[in-house]
């Protein structure tokens, strides 16, 4: 049953919605766009040990033109832990459920860091469902795929990030709690992103902030370049989680994207 959420001095409404497929269960905050409005439909995945809340200033921003669906996972934010370790796929056909249990298609897909892995494997499995496909600070480059550099790059990140920003991620890393992101870790670690998203025919934009660690310059380049239909954008000034500190410059990119056809 939906029901609706204020977060006090945060802003608009949010509608959650808690929608379980085959075992999984997923919660999904919508905030929808303006009466009326025949604007896009975005659908926001967080990474790994996240959730919905580091989107909520990207998502309010892109409400002003459609309305709006960031989904808490299974295993994160607060939904129920999964009995197994879920592959990319296992994410990818079970995001595919929910957006079809809700009524959604051609959507378009929002993806930050392991999230980059979900949009992407969902682009590939179902195109129907996803008109246009965003990556923000994409993983695992290649030449640095060891748990101890992207631990390092982690741990850097979090030197650049506002307050705000790692409130946020060390508080939703808890409620994740640590069992699931060592589970879910080694799944992340080897996804192969750039030949998946070669299979990826939606219009495709990649997106990093110039300070980020964890999403290289060259390896974030790469993939636009991969992309059959790819572009790349980079946000100046910004670490891994450019929706958060860079919020208007990401909106900014991804209405760009919707608008060129």
């Amino acid at each position: 049953m939906p029901y609706r959420l204020l977060v006090p001095g945060r802003g608009p409404r949010l509608t959650p919605r808690i929608v379980t497929t085959s075992s999984l269960t997923s919660h999904v905050h919508t905030l929808a766009g303006r009466s009326g409005s025949s604007g896009p439909v975005f659908v926001l995945l967080h990474g790994i040990g996240m959730s919905h809340r580091y989107y909520r200033r990207l998502q309010v921003l892109l409400a002003r033109h459609g309305s709006t669906h960031a989904i808490d996972l299974p295993g994160f934010g607060g939904t129920p832990t999964p009995d197994r370790q879920l592959s990319v796929a296992d994410y990818a056909a079970h995001t595919a459920a929910t957006l079809e249990k809700m009524g959604a298609s051609r959507v378009v897909l929002i993806g930050h860091s392991m999230g980059t892995q979900f949009a992407t494997e969902l682009a590939v499995q179902r195109p129907d469902l996803v008109s246009h496909l965003v990556l923000l600070g994409p993983v695992v480059d290649p030449t640095r795929r060891t748990v101890f550099q992207q631990s390092l790059s982690l741990g850097l990140d979090s030197l650049l990030e506002s307050p705000a920003g790692n409130a946020t991620v060390f508080t939703d890393y808890a409620r994740s709690g640590l069992r699931w992101y060592l589970t879910e870790l080694p799944v992340m670690m080897t996804y192969d992103l750039q030949s998946r998203l070669a299979l990826a025919n939606q219009p495709a934009l990649v997106i990093r902030g110039s300070r980020d660690p964890v999403a290289p310059l060259l390896w974030c380049q790469k993939l636009a370049a991969t992309a059959p239909d790819g572009r790349f954008l980079e946000i100046p000034g910004k670490p891994h989680i450019v929706q958060h500190g860079g919020a208007a410059a990401t909106a900014a990119g991804i209405l760009a994207l919707t608008r060129q056809q």
